[in-house]
């Protein structure tokens, strides 16, 4: 059950939302994820995790550019949300945001999904 968007927010060149689904909870990051704007997304991560929320969806399709300080604060949302037997998925990542990921070898521990609908029903 889609329950729509249940929080959202801007810092300059960030945009996140959060709508649950079901179980998972959707964080929706648009735009620019840097160091100053990573905190944004951390916020919303840790109160979906700190809600109860054992499963998050990260839809990445809006993500343009991601630096190290986006990928700590996702790494961060991961440990948090295992330690408590979850899990952290990325959804729909841009080729700019998906070579973070294969440069740094992070896409090993994160499951990533080709869009949010497969997230979705995976």
């Amino acid at each position: 059950m889609d329950r729509g968007t249940v929080g959202s927010a801007s810092r300059g060149r960030l945009q996140v939302a959060v709508r649950h689904h079901g179980t998972s909870a959707v964080v929706t990051a648009a735009g620019e994820l840097d160091h100053h704007t990573a905190d944004l997304l951390s916020e919303a991560l840790e109160s979906c995790v700190d809600g109860g929320c054992k499963r998050l969806v990260v839809d990445c399709s809006a993500l343009e550019f991601m630096d190290s300080t986006g990928l700590n604060v996702l790494l961060g949302a991961r440990i948090k949300v295992e330690a408590q037997g979850g899990g952290v998925h990325l959804a729909a990542m841009q080729p700019v945001v998906a070579r973070v990921f294969e440069i740094t070898g992070a896409d090993a521990v994160f499951t990533v999904h080709q869009s949010l609908d497969a997230a979705l029903t995976d």
